[in-house]
């Protein structure tokens, strides 16, 4: 067998102790993941992909959707939160050389862990409880995590939600009670399946796609892990097979490796997004929310605006020239840094057709000029530091300036945890709002907020989220 499936095959079987910050950042991250695909439940676009891919099917003792009335197979029950959880691109985010959202993880694990609780009780067992789930998402997480780390996907036109796909995989067939060698077949499944192309979150493509691919892949990991769980045979050198390996068709002849070992690192460091932007610009909206007092009333004085960044945004979200839908606005650094400068603030509301009709937007981001800072380069990659630096500076036509702002760590970094605590609280019990009652909230936020949160069976958890 490939040494990386080994590897993380053995980590699923026999994870190691996760400190208690891990377990405290997994109830974080479960909250406003939730929250957040509450809210997106607002969208039209989002709501016509959700629900039973046959219009009024019904499962007896599906899995249950949060937010919705619907029981579905858990297949269709992880496509549909996992479009939920990633429509408005509002929740966490890790960076290395490649990116994505561990979250997105948690759609095929609840999912799946819901469905088979109610089996199980069906048979007169013992349901699967929430520690079992945050043990999970820990695991998903670090997979997803550590092979970001080293292996970019993005840069053979490949997008990272295969890699959700893969660290679900592997988990959610450990979490339904596979064995070893299912796990291995389940995972060596998931490579074989390669996945889809980038191009729909870039120009000329942008477009809705980016909101469900994440989805797919969580429906995609549930049904791999079924199959195997059938004992559907694996592919043990799937990586490494000279031609027609994962490694050479993939990764242009360069092994795919795990940068260093399988534990709870990533968790503990995952990146919290407190603004609906993409997350290389998460820092840039700050800069821009801060300079946005001091330019107010003088927009129309403005001569340019200077955005030092990294390359890495530099190379995803450097847009010119028409947005053509919300998908693309809010993946463009210049867009949500005029939204910051002119509003004070950027809300999922700034990236609408009606918010992007105000031609001061427009003129704003023809003023910018974007340009690398190589030490923001630098330290994007450093694994003691992780940061995600930009620089905003305005300069105005009788010669004056405001600025430069710089912020190197974003609210939802690892360094900056206390400061973003009672901010990650208040965005959960807003999104919940739009979804629920006043004392349905109080009830929802005091469960997620429960010490006792680990030892709720699987069910009961996700009962409280239906409607």
């Amino acid at each position: 067998m490939d040494a990386v499936i080994a590897e993380i095959v053995d980590y699923v079987i026999n994870p190691p102790p996760f400190s208690d910050a891990a377990y405290r950042m997994a109830r974080w991250v479960l909250a406003d993941t939730l929250g957040v695909g509450i809210r997106a439940l607002e969208d039209p676009a989002c709501r016509n992909v959700l629900g039973p891919i046959v219009p009024g099917v019904s499962v007896t003792d599906g899995c249950g959707v949060p937010g919705t009335s619907w029981r579905l197979d858990p297949v269709q029950g992880a496509f549909t939160l996992g479009a939920m959880i990633r429509w408005l691109d509002y929740n966490d985010t890790w960076l290395a050389q490649e990116w994505g959202h561990p979250s997105d993880n948690l759609a095929a694990i609840l999912m799946a862990a819901d469905w088979e609780s109610r089996r199980r009780l069906a048979l007169g067992h013992t349901p699967l409880t929430m520690g079992d789930v945050l043990r999970a998402m820990i695991q998903a997480y670090e997979i997803q995590g550590v092979l970001s780390l080293t292996n970019s996907l993005n840069r053979v036109g490949l997008d990272h939600v295969l890699f959700v796909k893969v660290a679900s995989t592997a988990v959610v067939t450990g979490l339904l009670g596979g064995t070893r060698e299912q796990v291995a077949n389940a995972l060596t499944l998931a490579f074989a399946d390669n996945g889809p192309l980038r191009t729909y979150r870039h120009w000329p493509n942008t477009g809705t796609r980016k909101s469900w691919a994440a989805g797919d892949q969580a429906s995609r990991a549930v049904w791999l892990s079924l199959m195997a769980l059938r004992d559907e045979m694996g592919y043990p050198t799937v990586l490494s097979a000279p031609t027609w390996g994962f490694n050479d068709v993939v990764m242009r002849g360069q092994p795919l490796t795990l940068g260093q070992p399988l534990g709870c690192y990533v968790m503990e460091r995952v990146l919290l997004k407190l603004y609906p932007a993409e997350f290389h610009g998460q820092t840039a909206v700050e800069a821009a929310i801060q300079l946005s007092p001091t330019v107010q009333g003088r927009i129309e004085a403005i001569d340019r605006i200077v955005i030092e960044t990294q390359e890495a945004a530099l190379r995803i979200i450097n847009k010119t020239g028409p947005l053509t839908n919300p998908a693309d606005r809010d993946h463009c650094l210049q867009y949500m840094t005029a939204v910051a400068l002119l509003y004070g603030t950027v809300t999922p509301a700034h990236y609408q057709d009606d918010a992007a009709q105000n031609p001061r937007i427009d003129q704003l981001r023809a003023r910018m000029v974007v340009q690398e800072d190589m030490a923001f380069s630098r330290d994007y990659l450093d694994p003691e530091k992780r940061s995600i630096g930009n620089r905003i500076t305005v300069y105005f036509d009788d010669g004056s300036r405001r600025g430069p702002v710089t912020v190197e760590y974003p609210l939802g970094h690892a360094r900056r945890r206390t400061e973003a605590e009672p901010m990650v609280w208040a965005k959960c019990a807003h999104n919940l709002r739009t979804g629920f009652v006043g004392p349905q909230v109080h009830r929802l936020l005091a469960m997620l907020q429960d010490e006792g949160l680990a030892a709720w069976p699987v069910p009961e958890f996700v009962n409280a989220w239906m409607r």
